[in-house]
């Protein structure tokens, strides 16, 4: 294989690692974007449950069922972090792969002596 040949794959290599790791990035925020709607939605119930108590006072139920709400949005907070981190994590390697590409084009462009 050429010089050209061989540089031309490792290009179409970086832009295949680009590729997958926008989609999965894409995945992961999509998969927040629900983690976060979901919370909103158990938030509100917290809420609800936190207003029912005050004005009918604690019943056994309803001090159950907010603490499994509680508990519900806790754990959806801690997959929300756990998604965050992914995503950063996946940023910090498009950006190493961005380098990458910059600086295998920029001797196309004449960057390089």
């Amino acid at each position: 294989m050429t010089g050209r040949m061989e540089h031309d794959v490792g290009l179409a290599t970086l832009v295949a690692q680009r590729l997958a790791l926008v989609a999965e990035m894409s995945a992961l925020t999509a998969e927040l974007q629900r983690l976060n709607q979901k919370l909103s939605g158990i938030q509100i119930e917290v809420l609800r449950l936190q207003l029912e108590i005050g004005r009918n006072g604690r019943s056994a139920e309803l001090v159950r069922d907010l603490h499994d709400a509680e508990e519900n949005a806790e754990a959806i907070r801690q997959a929300c972090t756990e998604s965050e981190d992914r995503i950063v994590a996946i940023e910090t390697k498009v950006a190493d792969v961005d380098r990458a590409l910059a600086e295998a084009t920029s001797d196309n462009r004449g960057d390089k002596p």
